[in-house]
């Protein structure tokens, strides 16, 4: 009975002790996922504490260290811990790029580098990216993101302009110019300079792109040729084309086996929009790097058909075709809008088609829309037509990695209430739920006393 019982105890400590070290073996194992493996679940409005997917793409394009410095004192009068929303902003970027690092300066304590960097305001950063340099004043994702596309090109792009003509100007603000979307190429890491042909004796050879943007009047016979010189010689071009005439570039047009019929986009499915019917619905996309993974609506405004035939000269690409239960207008947009057999053209309709060929071993690129409207200032903010003209420039300009929607804006976090809301919560919190605790109290009360 004695060893019988020596033998049951020495079992039940060996059981425990295995109880024991397979529980601490969890607990490690538990440690180890932990650290290991990170789920997180972002419910905030705009999944603002996690970043799109834009910017993790752009970040996996970028090889090598990013350098970020900021330089901010501990406490700031307006926002307080300027230091710690920083931090807590990059966190969201370090854990898709670890070998991004943060540093922090006192500008107070350290005067003479926050001077040599060029800091002129608490909380400014600093971002060094493979020998290249820029500062960042604002704190959001968009700003972030938009300035390390700028870091990942490999150097500025130049867009000329074409200038002279009454052209939609890049830095104008005038509702038909395009001087929104020019901001935005600066923003990205574009530089843009008017071009006039009568006073230049050619198109310079260091022009990422020429943009041609509507031009109001002729363009003289000899600006024509230094144009079609350009093209010869396998210069990128972005043509932006209205429904008015073609001011002198029918020339261009035969060059790129080019068809512009005359006459204005009719889209019905604007209407179920309140739109005008004479603004072009973009849904339908070509196969093309500019339209990859591009699944958000584009309008253009009195948009006109592009043909082509298929020839052996160019690779011709369509990129947008609108209105499929459409047609391209033939008469006057003044009088009733009808579809007519005899003279309209059924949709769908081809707008807008890039442009390939092969010239000195490199490849040409060129994109014809057939709506210059559409990057307009009156009407960039319409569906996608911003994220739409960014992807073109891109890939005009070879940084189809680049290609992709532009970050989203932060959306205002501020939650607002009317004064009855505010009135009614008052009455709820304050007044309502403490005499409903108070009323159950007393009978909670009552009954123990009853009880006795």
């Amino acid at each position: 009975m004695t060893i019988s019982s020596k033998k049951f105890r020495l079992q039940h400590k060996i059981q425990h002790g295995i109880f024991v070290v397979l529980l601490l073996f969890l607990f490690v194992l538990l440690g180890y996922l932990a650290l290991e493996t990170q789920q997180q679940w972002d419910i905030s409005q705009n999944g603002r504490n996690t970043l799109s997917q834009t910017s993790i793409d752009i970040l996996h394009k970028m090889k090598g260290p990013i350098q970020v410095t900021a330089y901010a004192t501990e406490k700031h009068a307006q926002y307080g811990d300027v230091r710690d929303i920083i931090h807590n902003f990059m966190q969201l970027y370090q854990r898709i790029k670890p070998d991004l690092s943060l540093t922090f300066i006192d500008p107070v304590e350290q005067p003479r580098l926050t001077k040599d960097a060029g800091v002129k305001v608490n909380g400014e950063m600093v971002i060094d990216y493979q020998q290249r340099r820029a500062h960042l004043t604002t704190i959001n994702e968009q700003a972030f993101t938009q300035l390390l596309m700028r870091l990942a090109r490999p150097e500025e792009r130049l867009i000329m302009a074409l200038s002279g003509h009454g052209e939609r100007s890049l830095d104008g603000n005038a509702n038909f110019d395009l001087g929104d979307f020019g901001r935005q190429l600066t923003v990205n890491g574009f530089v843009s300079q008017p071009l006039n042909l009568a006073l230049t004796p050619d198109i310079p050879t260091n022009a990422d792109v020429l943009l041609i943007a509507s031009p109001q009047v002729d363009l003289m016979p000899g600006e024509v040729d230094k144009l079609l010189h350009y093209v010869d010689r396998g210069g990128n071009l972005l043509w932006l084309v209205d429904q008015e005439s073609l001011r002198g570039l029918l020339a261009l047009t035969e060059k790129l086996r080019l068809v512009l019929t005359p006459g204005v986009v009719v889209d019905p499915r604007a209407e179920q929009l309140k739109a005008p019917v004479t603004f072009a619905l973009g849904a339908i996309y070509g196969q093309h790097a500019i339209t990859q993974h591009f699944d958000y609506i584009t309008v253009f405004p009195f948009a006109r058909q592009i043909a082509f035939n298929e020839n052996d000269e160019w690779k011709t690409i369509p990129l947008v075709d609108v209105a499929p239960n459409g047609w391209v207008e033939s008469g006057s947009l003044d009088e009733a809008i009808t579809f007519d057999e005899s003279e309209d053209i059924a949709g769908p309709v081809t707008i807008a088609v890039a442009l390939t060929r092969q010239v000195d071993h490199r490849e040409q690129r060129i994109v014809v829309v057939g709506s210059g409207h559409f990057l307009a200032n009156s009407y960039l903010g319409n569906g996608n037509n911003l994220d739409f003209g960014i992807n073109m420039i891109n890939w005009l300009t070879g940084d189809e990695d680049l290609v992709s929607i532009q970050p989203r804006a932060t959306m205002d976090n501020q939650l607002v209430f009317s004064e009855t809301a505010l009135s009614g919560m008052v009455i709820v919190f304050l007044f309502i739920l403490p005499g409903v605790f108070l009323i159950c109290g007393v009978v909670i009360w009552w009954r123990r006393k009853r009880s006795k």
